[in-house]
């Protein structure tokens, strides 16, 4: 008798369990859509986490983040990983950073999230060259400010995704930073 009692009380909290989504975001998305979950670095301590599909494609875990602006490529139609990279643009050149942004295809969901410093160094080419992916936030981009975005090469219109708060000393949760930024959503899935 307590063996069954046990097992339907088991049951019972099992099914109270609230459902777990891809990339542990809020909601399922979808048919032919993608899960994403990203959040920019903390302060210039923790690296940022881009995740698509329940694959994280970068994280200071992985080892393949960097200050500056961390950028994951993925194909729209299949939801593969192309390419994960990070350009430094507190110290680094933004020559490489253009040339890799206008090396993307067609059709290529581009994820991209700061950490540290995501705007010393860009030049009006390499902000146009990113609001023509989708963003609307790289103009404003200033020192030490958090963002994320996702968008696409190819996008008509402005992207939905997209998150930035500004570095303001009488607010920053951090030190000389401010807080991190989150986002979630579903990416519709690129069709012929």
């Amino acid at each position: 008798m307590r063996v069954a009692a046990r097992s339907a009380l088991d049951t019972a909290a099992r099914s109270t369990k609230p459902p777990r989504y891809k990339c542990g975001i809020s909601k399922a998305c979808p048919e032919k859509h993608f899960a994403f979950k990203m959040a920019s670095g903390a302060a210039n301590v923790v690296g940022p986490k881009i995740c698509l599909e329940d694959n994280v494609l970068m994280s200071g875990v992985k080892n393949n983040v960097g200050r500056g602006i961390n950028v994951a490529l993925v194909n729209g139609k299949t939801g593969e990983v192309l390419d994960t990279k990070y350009f430094d643009m507190w110290g680094g050149d933004v020559a490489p950073f253009i040339e890799f942004l206008k090396s993307i295809q067609d059709g290529t969901i581009v994820l991209m999230g700061t950490y540290d410093d995501g705007a010393t160094k860009l030049n009006d080419e390499a902000r146009r060259l990113i609001a023509e992916l989708g963003s609307t936030s790289i103009t404003s981009l200033g020192f030490r400010d958090n963002w994320v975005f996702c968008g696409g090469k190819g996008i008509k219109t402005k992207s939905p995704f997209e998150q930035h708060i500004k570095n303001n000393k009488d607010t920053n949760k951090y030190e000389g930073w401010p807080e991190v930024v989150e986002m979630e959503g579903c990416i519709p899935q690129k069709q012929d």
